[in-house]
């Protein structure tokens, strides 16, 4: 499994493929859909092209909750 890791910079990675036995506690991002050019996939993490994307807002905002609820991860 991989997640979405909050740094105490602001940053946003993905994790390294974690073994089950090894995830951490992490929140989960609930949101409505936007048009499929303005989501983040997965593909645009990996690419570094998520943060064009308008989709990221959501993302950034998530990171931002998880850290004011004492979270590091994310998905």
């Amino acid at each position: 499994m991989r997640l979405l890791e909050s740094d105490d910079a602001g940053g946003i990675r993905l994790t390294k493929d974690l073994p089950s036995d090894k995830i951490p506690p992490y929140a989960i991002l609930s949101h409505t859909w936007g048009p499929d050019e303005e989501e983040v996939s997965y593909k645009d993490l990996e690419d570094g092209k998520a943060v064009s994307k308008p989709g990221y807002n959501k993302i950034r905002f998530c990171a931002d909750q998880v850290r004011r609820d004492g979270l590091k991860f994310f998905w």
